[in-house]
């Protein structure tokens, strides 16, 4: 592709966006107009649509740019499109006349009080008093979009849209009534100018060199030094002849031109010098480019292509493999969060909804950025009617609503729930449509039960790990009922989760094996024992504490139970034990596991890892040479794990009204860091005597053991008997506490 300026100008964009793509949604509009005369502060005006049709069309668009080995790669799942006939309005009271400049993606009619203005305007009076502004588009290509301002008058969250206003108008003219049209919130995302167009989204870019070169023959190997992910660019090409790209997470597989995951071929023709970028991002560290016939070329760069979103969170502590560890998984992270939380940077780059929720909840203690889990839960969901599961994987159904339990919790926004609740009520009715006749969840034609990549796990019969799993996805649609005021349903929901869980216990608990078994087939549940329903019953709370500890021993710290060998269910067992109180060996388990991947030569972490593998082997996959992820997002693991369970902060009720940091050292001489909450950070240092801790909004409590009687300046310390102390901790105020761990 020849040099395009116009990348250059994508930073400039998105420069603003930097600032201002953390911010969350909205709270819902109150159905109140602005009273003229009344004190008014301005809003900022943004383009609106419905929402979840944005996001749709987005993923449509990043899903699809897939390629192997140049082929065009689609997903493996049905897609959706965004409506193409939008309506928007609001009702306003102005004391005074006010202009308003209109904006609009589609075809349009603005109306004013039901009655149209002549062709497409773009700038109109509103008169004084009270008027309803509509405005009814029509786009195929793009999602329909507005964005209008005045000096009161600006498109945001509280207009209404639809996509069916079900209008007509009877043979005397008069129009209908529509009180049975379904109005949401629009739909946004920070594009506040009006040239900010939301069809012309594009990732920021910003130039990189390669930290070395080496030429070979007509032949150019370039190392930029890690993981990266971009737009390879060649400097000064010139001939008559062709450039053949060859991508490699690794040294070997850039060289391996046969194998290689991906590629790009450049057909050359030019008398003078010219600089080219390549049509597609891709994910490299290493790029081999080979010169064929008269074509040559001078040096290679790179656009780095990223999501400009800040990283709030940090972690530092006495263990240097640590930090290390930390830093290369938050490297991944912000290498995998783009468009959308994607699970790898060389394939798929889809939305897996599994890798996705790892994604939130990380994301939780390194960005908080929001939309970026509204909008990949919004794109993972679709439109009605729901002929599959969410990426045709049962167990990736029952995390998108997980997700949702989690957005609320971190949170507090009940907008997201609000907006999309029909939409996680046809989901859930899908699910209880395909139970057996034992009302359990089993692998009908079209399903894919997946839970893990691991060798001979079996699949069949009834598998707990999905029972469980739709047991939790029950108790948050009773909880997102009650919400929205769905009282009848809240109870449904309730009694299905109760009546899921005592079946859970009932089939699946083996006194003899002192765990949940994995399956029951033909009615008998078997005696294979595996790690997946055990470690989730422990952080969901299902057990008692007798089980926990039977689980612990005989499952968790039980090496003849299958071991895990994907970070993305690694996530979930160390989570288990440190919940268990077990940091001590989880710190070790992380210096081992992910240190492993250091050592073997990892710069981000990968899909899979198996200690007992050498060399070239850690890359294949799927049959394939270098068909791994060696950038994963669930090999991030480690950010989520240090926050909530090393710092220990974690919210006690949504939004971090109120939250607890329980530091745990785990072996650790001192550790430090921050953990991101909706208006601010929360910050903990603690060492072997001493913990400091400042939270940014809500009420906190800070829990800890000391073995001697803890002492603090000003500070209030209540004990809690067998050597635990608590203390409040009011929002701004720093505490020291000197103690004895």
């Amino acid at each position: 592709m020849n040099c395009r300026n116009a990348i250059f100008q994508r930073t400039i964009w998105f420069a603003l966006l930097l600032i201002t793509c953390t911010t969350q949604a909205q709270p819902l509009f109150n159905g109140e107009p602005h009273k003229g005369g009344a004190p008014y502060v301005a809003a900022q005006a943004t383009w609106i649509w419905y929402p979840g049709d944005f996001e749709i069309w987005l993923a449509n668009k990043m899903q699809n740019r897939r390629t192997e080995r140049g082929s065009f790669f689609p997903p493996f799942w049905k897609l959706d499109g965004h409506y193409v006939l939008m309506d928007f309005h609001k009702d306003v009271e102005l004391s005074e006349p006010e202009q308003i400049d209109v904006f609009v993606e589609g075809n349009y009619i603005l109306k004013l009080d039901g009655k149209g203005y002549e062709g497409t305007p773009q700038q109109v009076t509103i008169p004084a008093g009270k008027h309803r502004i509509n405005v009814k588009v029509f786009s195929t290509g793009n999602v329909p979009a507005i964005y209008i301002k005045g000096k009161t008058i600006a498109t945001d969250s509280s207009w209404l849209v639809t996509f069916e206003d079900k209008e007509w108008i009877d043979e005397t003219g008069k129009t209908s009534d529509i009180s049975a049209t379904t109005w949401l919130n629009a739909g946004s995302w920070n594009f506040n100018e009006p040239d900010q167009r939301p069809s012309q989204f594009k990732l920021a870019v910003k130039p990189q060199s390669p930290v070395a070169a080496t030429k070979n023959n007509g032949s150019l190997l370039v190392d930029f030094g890690k993981e990266t992910f971009g737009f390879i660019r060649l400097h000064g090409l010139q001939g008559n002849g062709k450039v053949s790209l060859y991508y490699g997470e690794s040294k070997e597989e850039a060289l391996a031109t046969g194998t290689c995951e991906t590629l790009d071929r450049v057909q050359v023709n030019l008398g003078s010098k010219k600089d080219s970028v390549m049509q597609l991002s891709k994910a490299f560290r290493f790029v081999n480019i080979q010169m064929e016939g008269g074509a040559s070329l001078d040096s290679v760069s790179m656009l780095y292509e990223y999501l400009p979103v800040a990283s709030r969170g940090s972690f530092r502590s006495s263990d240097e493999s640590l930090n290390k560890i930390w830093d290369v998984a938050a490297y991944t992270m912000q290498l995998t969060t783009r468009e959308f939380f994607i699970d790898g940077i060389k394939r798929d780059r889809w939305i897996w909804s599994g890798d996705a929720y790892q994604s939130y909840l990380m994301n939780y203690y390194l960005f908080f950025d929001v939309p970026s889990v509204s909008r990949t839960l919004m794109a993972l969901r679709g439109k009605d009617p729901v002929t599959s599961h969410i990426n045709t994987i049962m167990d990736y159904t029952f995390y998108w609503f997980l997700g949702i339990y989690d957005l609320y919790q971190y949170t507090g926004d009940k907008t997201f729930i609000r907006q999309f609740y029909p939409r996680m009520q046809s989901l859930m009715n899908y699910c209880l449509d395909r139970r057996n006749k034992d009302g359990l969840m089993q692998g009908l034609p079209g399903d894919w039960i997946f839970i893990d990549w691991a060798a001979g796990l079996s699949k069949k019969g009834e598998v707990s790990f999905e029972q469980l799993l739709l047991c939790r996805s029950l108790e948050t649609m009773a909880i997102c009922a009650g919400m929205v005021n769905d009282t009848k349903n809240a109870a449904m929901y309730k009694q299905l989760a109760a009546d899921m869980k005592a079946k859970l216990f009932s089939i699946y608990w083996s006194d003899a094996k002192n765990a949940l078994v994995h399956s029951r087939i033909d009615g008998k549940p078997t005696d294979n024992v595996t790690r997946y329903a055990n470690m989730f019953a422990i952080f969901f709370n299902y057990f008692n504490n007798e089980q926990k500890q039977a689980v612990k021993k005989h499952v968790l710290l039980n090496d003849s139970i299958q071991k895990i060998t994907t970070p993305y269910m690694r996530f979930y067992e160390l989570e288990a034990l440190c919940a268990m109180g077990e940091q001590k060996y989880v710190l070790n388990e992380m210096k081992n596991y992910w240190g492993g991947m250091l050592q073997a030569g990892a710069t981000s972490f990968w899909e899979e890892y198996n200690p007992s593998k050498q060399g070239a082997e850690h890359y294949a996959m799927y049959g394939r040479p270098f068909g791994k992820s060696l950038c994963h997002a669930w090999g991030a693991s480690p950010i989520y794990l240090l926050g909530k369970y090393y710092l220990g902060v974690q919210p006690t009720s949504p939004g971090y009204t109120t939250w607890t940091a329980e530091p745990v050292l785990g072996g650790l001489q001192w550790m430090e860091g921050k953990v991101p909450t909706p208006h601010g950070d929360i910050s903990v240092y603690c060492s072997t005597t001493q913990i400091k801790i400042k939270g940014g909004e809500g009420t906190g409590t800070l829990r800890f053991k000391s073995k001697t009687k803890p002492t603090g300046k000003g500070v209030v310390i209540n004990s809690k008997g067998d050597n635990l102390y608590e203390v409040t901790v009011e929002a701004g105020k720093e505490y020291e506490i000197k103690y004895k761990n």
